[in-house]
């Protein structure tokens, strides 16, 4: 069913026929709101990204910048602390997924992040400010999803 008539029937508080086992699905797995979202893995991206947000800034971080995108690829945000930056990759997965969300951030996608990074910085005219790189693992289950802040060092 295309989103469209499903984020209409979500609006009208009616079920499309055939579309309750796909709502069921996604409230189920966390993603029940998929308003402006065409795809339920972005959903799920998106409810990931807003979690790790929270989480941050519970922990003193504030946000200045998400999915921040340079000519080299996209940052999934980017936090102030203190005098310096946090560059955060998120990692959302179901509980039921193969590979853990930590997991799946190895070392080739931190030195991605690292030279997204520095490239952030430098359109922001930042090249000289302290800057660090962090993974926010979440795992969605039928609860509230549980969050790892990981420093990467």
């Amino acid at each position: 069913m295309p989103t469209r008539a499903l984020n209409e029937a979500l609006d009208s508080g009616s079920e499309p026929t055939g579309s309750r086992s796909i709502r069921e699905h996604h409230a189920s797995q966390g993603t029940a709101d998929l308003r402006g979202v065409s795809d339920p893995r972005r959903a799920l991206g998106a409810l990931g990204e807003r979690t790790a947000a929270a989480a941050l800034a519970a922990r003193g971080l504030r946000v200045v910048d998400r999915n921040a995108r340079t000519r080299f690829g996209e940052i999934d945000l980017v936090c102030r602390e203190g005098a310096g930056y946090v560059f955060v990759e998120v990692k959302t997965r179901h509980a039921a997924s193969f590979v853990a969300a930590a997991e799946a951030v190895g070392p080739r996608k931190l030195a991605r992040l690292a030279s997204l990074a520095e490239a952030w910085l430098a359109l922001h005219g930042e090249r000289g400010a302290a800057w660090r790189l962090a993974v926010v693992a979440l795992t969605v289950d039928q609860g509230s999803p549980r969050v790892e802040v990981l420093d990467v060092e």
